[in-house]
């Protein structure tokens, strides 16, 4: 089959989305398929981001045209929202046009929901600029490109019941996929929990926004840093690479001052160091408050760390409460602070989470994801009669 896939961001391959999609694209080339990408990366270099934001569906329109024109195509995979346009108005017109499948990286429905609950409880405040686009009009574009797909990908079950049952898609279009992980973070040599007392290592990884929990995280953590002489806590990924740095310094200058000193912060890695960036660490905090999947949480479970978290869609749909991590309440610090603690002081426990964790996270190969992907790619196209 020769795909397209298309992504709204740049295809940084150490960044969520644009991880995934490249992940994708790799497995589906591994197994015989041609692949082509769109995304940022093609759009003229002078534009704002923000520019690229608003027109990618057009660009993504005029794209797709000209590739229809040039070769024959299968499928076009695209993220929400961005072929919209061509889906809607412009594929009708089109004979034998691809299969058309709009892959969700995280429903921005859910996560408008929770700004909102965040703005009422006086979290947050939301821009006056937020409901003229993002809050309004791009949502009824993501809304529209999902009905109007072949077949719509969502990472959760919460996401893909919340597209049925609010925005028109058809349950039999409605398909639910995990993210993988890569092969060599797979089967990695688990290291057992120090004896008492040593050092214990706590990692939040991902980046330091409000959406992120960051708001409750940051003062759980330091009431134990407080407590807890042997506690070193690690910010991993807080930061994309800017010109000029300091993000390490404003993020340290969130804690308590006499705790600063065992406080790493790492604002930017390359991807396939997590493993040796996460080696002596123990538990990995994920206080998410929005979650389509959350690659970062079962790429620590691979790595042997237990995991607290919350009912976030993504996390419900991986972790177990007391299986193989602990769920607290959203926007709870205190039940963080505890759950920290029960780690902390109960090695036993902390264990037996951790090796549970360990093998959840064996189930999420990228190979075995892609080619389920494709099977649903190979039914639908039969099913229309183009294969």
């Amino acid at each position: 089959m020769k795909i397209l896939l298309t992504l709204h961001e740049y295809l940084d391959p150490n960044s969520g989305a644009a991880g995934s999609t490249l992940s994708l694209g790799e497995n589906y080339t591994k197994q015989g398929h041609q692949v082509i990408y769109y995304a940022y990366d093609d759009l003229p270099g002078r534009m704002s981001l923000r520019s690229k934001d608003l027109v990618f569906p057009e660009f993504t329109t005029c794209k797709i045209l000209q590739v229809l024109k040039e070769q024959h195509i299968d499928v076009i995979d695209a993220s929400t929202g961005d072929a919209w346009i061509w889906g809607s108005f412009l594929r009708p017109l089109t004979k034998k046009s691809p299969l058309l499948v709009t892959r969700s990286h995280g429903l921005d429905h859910m996560e408008h929901l929770e700004r909102l609950e965040d703005a009422k409880l006086g979290n947050m405040k939301l821009s006056w600029k937020y409901p003229l686009y993002r809050g309004s009009i791009q949502l009824w574009e993501i809304a529209t490109s999902l009905r109007c797909a072949d077949a719509a990908f969502f990472l959760n079950h919460q996401d893909a019941d919340y597209a049925v049952n609010h925005l028109g898609v058809k349950p039999d279009r409605a398909y639910v996929f995990p993210n993988g992980i890569p092969d060599e973070f797979l089967n990695l040599p688990f290291e057992e929990t120090p004896p008492n007392p040593s050092i214990i290592r706590i990692a939040q990884i991902g980046s330091y926004v409000q959406r992120k929990g960051i708001d409750y995280s940051v003062p759980a953590l330091s009431r134990v840093l407080a407590k807890y002489e042997n506690v070193r806590v690690s910010l991993l990924g807080t930061e994309p690479p800017t010109v000029g740095g300091g993000e390490a310094l404003k993020v340290q200058a969130d804690f308590d001052p006499s705790v600063r000193d065992r406080v790493t912060v790492i604002p930017y890695f390359i991807h396939k160091t997590l493993p040796d960036l996460l080696k002596g660490h123990q538990i990995n905090l994920f206080p998410t408050l929005s979650e389509g999947f959350g690659k970062t949480l079962i790429e620590a479970m691979a790595c042997g760390l237990a995991t607290i978290t919350t009912p976030a869609p993504g996390p419900m749909d991986i972790v177990q409460d007391g299986q193989d991590a602990i769920i607290v309440p959203f926007r709870d610090t205190q039940a963080i602070e505890q759950a920290l603690e029960r780690l902390i002081t109960d090695r036993a426990y902390l264990d037996q989470l951790r090796r549970n964790a360990y093998a959840t996270a064996q189930k999420y190969s990228w190979q075995r994801i892609a080619q389920e992907r494709l099977t649903v790619y190979e039914k639908a196209l039969a099913k229309r009669g183009q294969r």
